[in-house]
Parts: structure tokens; sequence; C-alpha cells
């Protein structure tokens, strides 16, 4: 099962994520941390991207697709995986593909979780405030003055790939307000249903 979780900062993304890899045993494979573990490996990408992140620029496509290349070649992957926050942009979708097809696979399903914008700045605005109230730090992406911010960037960059997944018909929407267990019961039965389409 691969599959794909798209959708705003702060839908809850990696919440569901987590679930997926609790019920199947599939990995959820997050670009940070895959990044930090091709560093920590010293993997010849892992050398390359440590050399650019030391330098304070951003890392490329390329290295990025060439360290998700390289991860899910890993035997824990056999049985599928959970791409999240990657891909981002429409070249790195196009990237996915290809890695795919080269390794005869294919994703199951893409599964965006639709959101109300103006809901979601309110509830990262409260998580931020409760993270302060229990003497917490606020992460850097909760912060409600970056957030709108990260909002827009994600509209500019990632949102073009809903409709880059629904022309190849592998989108599916689920409503990511409603609470978490009812969002979770509505990814399971999706991926019941992509798994039975095989």
């Amino acid at each position: 099962m691969r599959l794909i979780l798209l959708g705003p900062p702060g839908a809850g993304k990696g919440t569901q994520a987590q679930r997926l890899v609790e019920k199947y045993g599939i990995p959820q494979l997050s670009t940070g941390d895959m990044l930090r573990a091709a560093v920590a490996a010293k993997t010849p990408i892992g050398l390359k991207a440590k050399a650019v992140m030391d330098a304070g620029e951003l890392v490329s496509d390329e290295i990025v697709n060439a360290i998700v290349a390289e991860r899910i070649d890993q035997k824990d992957c056999a049985k599928g995986f959970i791409l999240d926050g990657y891909p981002r942009t429409l070249v790195q979708a196009d990237s996915v593909g290809k890695m795919l097809d080269e390794r005869d696979l294919a994703l199951d399903v893409v599964i965006e979780l639709v959101v109300d914008d103006k809901v979601l700045v309110g509830r990262i605005a409260k998580r931020a405030e409760e993270t302060r109230a229990a003497g917490k730090p606020v992460r850097k992406d909760d912060d409600p003055a970056v957030f709108p911010e990260r909002l827009r960037e994600y509209y500019k960059k990632t949102a073009p790939l809903i409709g880059y997944y629904y022309a190849k018909g592998l989108l599916k929407g689920v409503d990511g307000m409603a609470d978490m267990d009812t969002v979770t019961a509505e990814i399971e039965a999706l991926l019941e249903k992509s798994s039975h389409r095989k």
C-alpha cells in the first residue's frame, strides 16, 4: 500500500500518518526525517545534503528525490509507505512517478485532507495558546504570525498537486475538519476500497 497524504499545514496529516503506521505497519516517510537519517548515516547523498545545509542553503529537488529513492529501496518499505509532506511541487510529483515506474511500483491512492482555512488558522492560534499556557515553547510551524505565510506557500506550490492526482484518477478527499477518529475511519475505508480494486 503506497499512498500520499495531501493537505495544508495544520490539517492533521502527521497525526493520521502515525495512526496508519500503527495499523498497517508501513513507514511514514517525511522528507525532514529522511534527510536527517541520510545525513546521520553518512550516505553519499546524505553527505551532499549536509554540505548544502551547512552552507545555509535549501536542499535541491534533485537531492530530496535521491534521498526518497534511497529510502523506498529499504526493506521496511517493501509492503508500502506513506509519503507525508512530499511531493510538495509538480516537479517532485513527476519524480515520484518516475521513481515508482523504475521499480515497477505504483501509488494506490492520494488522500487530500480537505479543510476550511479560516477554521485552520483559528485551530493553529488555539494550539499555540495552549502550548504557551502549558509553559512549552511554540513550534515555529505553529506560530500564528508565521502560519498564514506557510498557507500561502502551500497554495502556491503544493495545491496544484490536487488537480494533478485527480487527473490521474488517484485523488480521494476526506473531510479534515471532522474529529480525528472520524477522519481516521474515512481514510481506512478508502484504503480498504483501493486495495480491493486490485
